[in-house]
């Protein structure tokens, strides 16, 4: 008897904790509550919006960090990124992307291995692959510019079908 009520007990105990490791988890991921005043700081409180494989909250250090096909909208910036790795640093309001890095803000873009946004600045700090380069695509505004668009080259059609056919040998009689 003694024995099944000490198998209850330890039942008891693994289910409670099998119950309190979830919510525990749960709790350790939440956003810490200065987050949401970032949010707030942003004009018009539209929030920034990370999208990924992995995401990871630390309430003490106060950094988000997600892995994995990052995708991150930021509207009130009019900002959209991709990256392999993200990083918000809600204390010092800076985003760091990481590994293939992608950004494009009202049509301007940003390519790099690493790219910094400072918030408080609005302002990007990119760095390359070794040995390779940053790449930036702006869409500058040029009053002297003709009126009329320029109309692009023309193309010929996509022709999927080859130019020729190749004449198919029919097999020998008796093969």
């Amino acid at each position: 008897m003694k024995s099944s009520s000490l198998l209850t007990s330890k039942l008891k105990q693994r289910l409670g904790l099998a119950l309190l490791l979830p919510a525990t988890l749960v709790g350790a991921i939440a956003f810490p509550s200065h987050l949401q005043d970032a949010q707030a700081q942003t004009g018009d409180g539209r929030a920034l919006t990370v999208r990924s494989d992995v995401q990871e909250a630390n309430s003490q250090t106060g950094v988000v960090t997600a892995r994995g096909n990052v995708q991150m909208d930021y509207p009130a910036r009019q900002i959209q990124a991709t990256a392999a790795q993200a990083q918000y640093f809600s204390r010092e309001r800076r985003i760091v992307l990481s590994g293939n890095v992608y950004v494009l803000q009202q049509g301007n873009s940003l390519r790099g291995e690493t790219i910094t946004y400072l918030i408080d600045e609005g302002r990007f700090v990119a760095l390359p692959r070794a040995q390779q380069q940053v790449e930036s695509i702006y869409l500058v505004a040029d009053p002297e510019a003709p009126a009329q668009p320029v109309a692009p080259p023309v193309t010929p059609p996509f022709n999927p079908k080859p130019a020729f056919k190749t004449p198919v040998s029919e097999p020998a009689p008796g093969q």
